[in-house]
């Protein structure tokens, strides 16, 4: 299969067409890559069982794993559905379109192969115009997973997709780099206390603001019950890691410089390729050969927004060793990290 990119943004008409051919592919039953203001998204008809079992089986994605289902309009979330509480049509006013994923019961119309089985969906409004687009051009609310290969750093541009899903789907919409970086905040409102299942762009204290008191699953933190059956994605299976073998390196910044040091100096006398992910503001006092600077602290936002095109530059460098600093910073911390520890296989070294 033919794998096309084109891009959208370019002028109106065109943009008009390549949204009417990815609804026609969509209708068609099969899936599109677009952007959206989180990250890349593997879409296909939400409400089509083959379709859903096809975006498993191009990511390599395990069918317990539930889809998001993206929609367009306030009034489609009635159909996707039902005994939605008053809180959840509290966050949708302050917060869609935009990052925000709610977990809902479910309406019969939404088929058990995009839910993983489960009686709960996972519905979001994004706010991409290209995400938005290709919905009303479908006429269909989208399942739409992170477009990467299952396992592997999600996509924040059109040529990760195509790293990934070149000959496997037919058509990816490039719409640049994307603007957040890290996948949507993911909040359980099927519980008398709402939970925190995959923290994002809007955070828990924000959440809060509109909810009250609100709990955080475990698997936030890294805390995860393989046994369990995950009620959103991200919260069973390994995610977001680069080919070589990450370490996450915890403690003062003095310290944590000095074991990097130790470390990667350790692993390139045993032949290993090593490389080091740091801040803006400690990388020039690293000695590894590979240093790459994901942002400043004082920029967070920079931070999250470069966290998979690093992981992914690490694949690019062949690093099969890498460590990096921690990058818990006020508002996007525990999402970032959140990431970065599913992405090292939970190997944390605490100074």
């Amino acid at each position: 299969m033919q794998t096309d990119v084109v891009l959208f943004g370019a002028a109106p008409k065109e943009d008009e067409a390549l949204l009417q051919k990815a609804g026609k592919i969509i209708r068609e039953g099969g899936l599109v890559a677009m952007p959206t203001e989180t990250v890349y998204g593997l879409a296909g008809d939400a409400l089509n069982p083959s379709s859903s079992e096809k975006i498993y089986a191009a990511k390599g994605r395990p069918s317990d794993n539930p889809l998001i289902v993206h929609i367009a309009d306030m009034d489609s979330l009635q159909d996707i559905a039902v005994d939605i509480p008053d809180r959840a049509w509290k966050l949708a006013d302050r917060f869609w379109p935009g990052p925000l994923t709610m977990i809902l019961r479910k309406s019969a119309l939404v088929p058990g192969e995009t839910t993983g089985g489960l009686d709960t969906v996972a519905v979001r409004f994004p706010s991409h115009p290209a995400a938005r687009g290709l919905i009303k051009a479908s006429g269909r609310p989208l399942a739409a997973p992170s477009a990467n290969r299952s396992g592997r750093p999600s996509c924040t541009t059109a040529s990760h997709v195509l790293e990934d899903m070149n000959g496997i789907i037919p058509l990816i919409i490039d719409g640049g780099t994307v603007g957040i970086g890290l996948e949507s905040t993911i909040v359980d409102l099927t519980s008398d206390v709402p939970m925190l299942l995959r923290p994002g762009f809007i955070d828990v204290h924000t959440l809060e603001e509109i909810l009250g008191r609100i709990s955080v699953d475990p698997s936030v933190n890294g805390l995860t019950d393989k046994s369990a059956h995950p009620k959103a994605p991200g919260m069973k299976y390994k995610h977001y890691a680069p080919k070589g073998e990450l370490c996450i390196v915890k403690g003062p910044e003095e310290k944590v410089v000095e074991a990097i040091n130790a470390l990667s100096s350790e692993k390139e006398r045993e032949g290993k390729k090593t490389a080091v992910i740091a801040a803006e503001e400690t990388a020039s006092r690293y000695q590894c050969a590979l240093v790459r600077t994901i942002g400043s602290r004082s920029r967070e936002e920079e931070i999250a927004r470069n966290l998979f095109q690093v992981l992914r530059e690490m694949d690019d460098l062949g690093a099969d060793v890498i460590y990096t600093e921690e990058f818990d910073t006020p508002h996007l911390g525990m999402a970032i990290m959140n990431r970065l520890i599913r992405a090292a296989g939970h190997r944390i070294i605490r100074l």
